[in-house]
């Protein structure tokens, strides 16, 4: 394999179109149901002139598992580039662009999200997140108002994603508009460059998306390390926890922290009214299930940066509201695993060729984002089906 070099992109506003599963157009196939292959696989589409299939072996509508992140998600657009350059901060300004008008009242996503007043509270001055000047409504605080031990504040209008409902509206859009899904487990890269996703049909007709694709988009997460013919040793875990709770009178986001590997402890509520109280960052922790000391230990910490966690009578007269008054309202525990990848996202152009002889085939790689999956989705589907398109003009003029 050969490989090309990283694309800077414009991210500029594509054309978009739609097409029927009768519509000629090129097969493409994307590994991969996670956000970011599920935006991706809709970027493409909607795109037009192309006939997308997506490959996975879980999907959004299966029962909750370790090995599908995206369904653990908090998840909140409140940018983890640190700078306003740079590839990683284009991402996410491109996908809040995006999501923000998603979100508007009236759009067919809007019951996805929830805009919220969010608080940021940085224990150290230089971990200060400069996009975050760029949000809607961005203000310092004012000393006075700190938490304890905070040594900068500031306030802005965001969103929160409902991520169980957000990903089966991307899937059911994807399919409304002819795309294809099938389940399968890939153990080699070169399985699908040569065949396509038929190998996986077991019997069952799936159209002519399942042709041998002219070009593959690998989408796998932390699936990469182990794919055969990726194995990039680069992707590791960083675990998650976090704890739901039923509390829809809390409307707003808060977030401390602690130093420059990000949040320590955050709260996000959902337009459904749970609210996610999290969390923790442990990097190569595999550990599949919810450690109760820990659900434990961020509800206390969540507690603490948010009272209102606690029911509204629980806090009358200015009663200091307890553990005890918030462990009723938990509905659920949760931990994933973050695809995170040394040197940052992945997303670039690698040819393979004369796989089962079938000349010059582009993978293009969208992986590695970490925490930032959803906050950098519809950035990297840009930048992916700029690569993609550049791919196959050339294949054209070779």
């Amino acid at each position: 394999m050969t490989k090309g070099g990283h694309w800077t992109p414009h991210l500029p506003t594509s054309r978009s179109g739609t097409h029927t599963p009768d519509t000629p157009g090129k097969p493409i196939l994307v590994l991969g149901a996670g956000v970011i292959g599920l935006t991706t696989a809709l970027k493409i589409q909607l795109q037009g002139g192309y006939r997308v299939l997506i490959l996975a072996d879980t999907l959004p509508s299966d029962p909750k598992s370790i090995a599908y992140t995206s369904q653990w998600a908090g998840a909140h657009h409140v940018y983890s580039a640190r700078e306003e350059n740079g590839l990683q901060y284009k991402l996410e300004q491109a996908t809040f662009d995006t999501m923000w008008k998603k979100s508007e009242p009236g759009s067919e996503a809007e019951e996805c999200f929830l805009r919220v007043p969010q608080t940021e509270y940085f224990f150290d001055e230089a971990s200060e997140i400069k996009p975050l000047r760029s949000m809607p409504n961005f203000k310092y605080l004012e000393q006075d108002s700190l938490i304890p031990g905070a040594k900068l504040g500031v306030s802005f209008t965001t969103l929160t994603i409902d991520t169980p409902i957000y990903l089966n509206y991307l899937l059911s859009r994807f399919l409304a508009n002819g795309g294809k899904i099938l389940r399968g487990s890939v153990q080699h890269i070169n399985q699908v460059i040569e065949a396509g996703a038929r190998i996986f049909a077991g019997g069952t007709t799936v159209g002519h998306s399942a042709d041998p694709p002219v070009a593959v988009i690998n989408c796998t997460g932390l699936g990469a390390r182990f794919l055969g013919g990726v194995e990039d040793k680069s992707v590791y875990p960083v675990r998650g926890q976090t704890v739901l709770v039923r509390a829809p009178w809390v409307r707003f986001g808060r977030t401390t922290y602690r130093d420059d590997t990000g949040a320590w402890t955050y709260i996000i509520p959902r337009r459904s009214s749970d609210v996610i109280v999290g969390g923790t960052r442990a990097r190569d922790d595999w550990f599949p299930k919810p450690r109760p000391e820990t659900t434990e230990d961020i509800l206390r910490r969540g507690l603490e940066l948010c009272p209102e966690l606690a029911p509204p009578e629980a806090r009358l007269g200015g009663r200091k509201p307890t553990l005890e008054d918030v462990m009723p309202h938990v509905v659920g525990e949760g931990c994933g695993l973050r695809p995170a990848r040394e040197g940052g996202v992945r997303i670039e152009t690698e040819w393979t060729e004369d796989i089962g002889g079938r000349g010059r085939v582009p993978i293009i790689h969208n992986y590695g984002h970490g925490g930032a999956g959803f906050q950098a989705s519809w950035g990297s589907s840009v930048v992916v089906l700029e690569l993609l398109e550049e791919a196959l003009s050339q294949l054209e003029k070779s």
